[in-house]
């Protein structure tokens, strides 16, 4: 068994399956419209480890405008791991991304130690937050108004969208309100977006994220009617650690702090983007 030879290739839409036999052996969230998110785009690196076509591993780097691009599904599977496919995973895509202005992950507690060895510095923490079955949820009361999201204002979502995140992300952002609209709201201020929230289904939760807005008051109204639709689900998010007050109310209605993030950036970090407009993020697989 350990003489058998690894080999490193691209991911294809007819790899999803395998793929997806690894994320959920992690009981991680992630579907198959997830994956097919990272792998359809041709501007996204994606890369799987095999040994006799069998798919052990698994890393991906999500493309954002050829600004930003986000490392995550970094998976090998539990009867192959000691063998440093990870580390093989890793090295490959990150010499891929050499020529990248910027690259970026959302990293576990256990994996933050491998990318600091990459030359990874931490931006800052977020923390995963649960609900395994919403309860009767009674809404704040609030004077902003939530709007559907609408296809025509995709545009105008991916613009601010990509102010606040650090880079536009239209094909993600396209992506998830053509597949479930119903997790996606907005708030308009004369006339002009200026918050949103967009979600999905995943495996075993409802994600609520990313949810940017131009006042905590906007957030927890666009998360508010979010959880409202909800109801009787298990529902997960990803909260900005600064986001105290928003962390409270959560805990308030039934959250609990599962685990943390670690955001952190390869070499230098142009693009921030705007954390003080950032509440929940789109997942650590997306940022």
């Amino acid at each position: 068994m350990e003489n058998l030879e690894l080999k490193l290739r691209s991911i294809g839409l007819d790899d999803i399956q395998n793929c997806m036999l690894l994320s959920v052996a992690e009981g991680w969230n992630q579907t198959y419209d997830d994956w097919e998110r990272l792998v359809a785009n041709p501007l996204n690196t994606c890369l799987l480890a095999e040994i006799e076509n069998q798919v052990v591993g698994s890393a991906t780097a999500m493309n954002y405008s050829d600004l930003i691009v986000w490392i995550g599904m970094v998976l090998v599977n539990k009867s192959f791991r000691g063998r440093g496919i990870s580390k093989m995973l890793l090295s490959d895509l990150l010499n891929q991304l050499h020529s990248c202005r910027s690259v970026k992950l959302d990293a576990t507690p256990a994996g933050r130690p491998v990318y600091e060895k990459y030359g990874f510095k931490d931006e800052y923490v977020i923390h995963r937050m649960t609900n395994l079955s919403m309860g009767i949820f009674q809404s704040i009361k609030s004077e902003i108004k939530v709007e559907p999201l609408l296809s025509s204002d995709v545009p105008e979502i991916a613009a601010l969208d990509g102010v606040i995140f650090g880079a536009e992300r239209s094909f993600l952002v396209k992506s998830l309100i053509d597949e479930d609209s119903e997790k996606c709201w907005c708030v308009k201020r004369d006339g002009r977006i200026t918050a949103l929230a967009l979600g999905r289904r995943g495996t075993r939760y409802h994600q609520i994220g990313p949810v940017s807005a131009s006042t905590l008051e906007e957030a927890k109204a666009l998360i508010s009617h979010c959880l409202l639709l909800l109801v009787g689900k298990p529902v997960v998010l990803d909260i900005f650690s600064d986001k105290k007050e928003l962390f409270d109310w959560l805990e308030s209605v039934g959250f609990a702090s599962q685990r943390y993030f670690v955001r952190m950036y390869l070499g230098n970090n142009p693009y921030p983007g705007k954390i003080e407009n950032q509440f929940l993020i789109c997942g650590p697989e997306f940022g």
